[in-house]
């Protein structure tokens, strides 16, 4: 573990600039089961087809989750993320599923880190899912990320969408969660969690059409392959807080010799999934 990036993450967590996204995930890794690894390898490959044998970048690997579906479809891969706790749940994962193996890399870093990103060369897929928008200075973040995939690899990103005065009431909600004391977080996000699917539910119910709020809920493991507590203080307390329209997202890739392969926009506060090819 880097010991200066480690005092500087936990410099902004001391003020209030950063949400732990790592105590979270180790958390939620403690329940991980045979069906949500199923579900992130499938969800890998519908973005991607068939990995294998390609390098994979995982850049803000979390619970370390899609970094092993990843190992399980035969990519070699190459995990870091900037929270310890983070880059300890991937290693669990490794230790535990791929002792010993060579081909999945896993340490601590940052993607802001200009020497770091230097240092890693490029890969046949670069991949940061709802990530890039949590580092304080997102476009930044977004163009070290691209420098790294190959040319004609792909560059997969979810980044939070940009929805006007909803996204700004958003920021304001999440900069509360940074200012409660710390053992009040938990309990403000989840009330807040379940406060606004319970609105969401009543809103679609009210418009007889209550299975667009119910049916996300009843399938949220299976389509995410995530814990829907865990996703909901990750957004509540996720901080840095950044978004961007795929519009915007789109033109500042193509600007940078990227074109769309695919995506899947959000009408919603949460992510727009793109996956771009570079051509040049």
């Amino acid at each position: 573990m880097d010991k200066n990036i480690n005092q500087e993450w936990e410099a902004e967590v001391q003020k209030d600039k950063r949400f732990q996204f790592g105590e979270n995930w180790k958390s939620y890794a403690s329940t991980l089961s045979t069906e949500a690894i199923e579900v992130a390898q499938d969800a890998l490959t519908s973005f991607l087809g068939d990995i294998t044998n390609k390098t994979f970048l995982d850049i803000g690997s979390g619970s370390g989750l899609h970094s092993l579906a990843a190992r399980n479809l035969k990519a070699s891969v190459y995990s870091f993320d900037y929270d310890h706790n983070s880059v300890e749940c991937t290693r669990n994962l490794h230790d535990k599923f791929y002792p010993g193996d060579t081909s999945w890399t896993v340490t601590q870093a940052s993607i802001l880190d200009k020497d770091f990103v230097k240092s890693l060369g490029q890969y046949d897929i670069v991949y940061s899912w709802g990530v890039l928008h949590h580092t304080g200075s997102m476009w930044e973040a977004i163009q070290n990320a691209m420098s790294l995939a190959k040319k004609d690899g792909l560059f997969f990103i979810a980044i939070y969408n940009k929805q006007g005065w909803k996204s700004r009431f958003w920021w304001h909600i999440k900069n509360i969660y940074h200012k409660l004391p710390g053992f009040t977080k938990k309990g403000y996000a989840l009330t807040l969690g379940v406060t606004f699917q319970v609105i969401n539910i009543v809103k679609y119910t009210l418009l007889l059409k209550p299975q667009v709020a119910i049916k996300p809920l009843l399938n949220y493991r299976k389509n995410r392959g995530m814990s829907i507590k865990h996703d909901i203080i990750d957004w509540i307390g996720g901080f840095p807080y950044e978004y961007a329209t795929t519009e915007e997202l789109n033109d500042f890739c193509k600007k940078n010799g990227f074109v769309v392969v695919k995506e899947i926009k959000t009408g919603s506060l949460g992510c727009n999934q793109v996956v771009y090819k570079k051509l040049i």
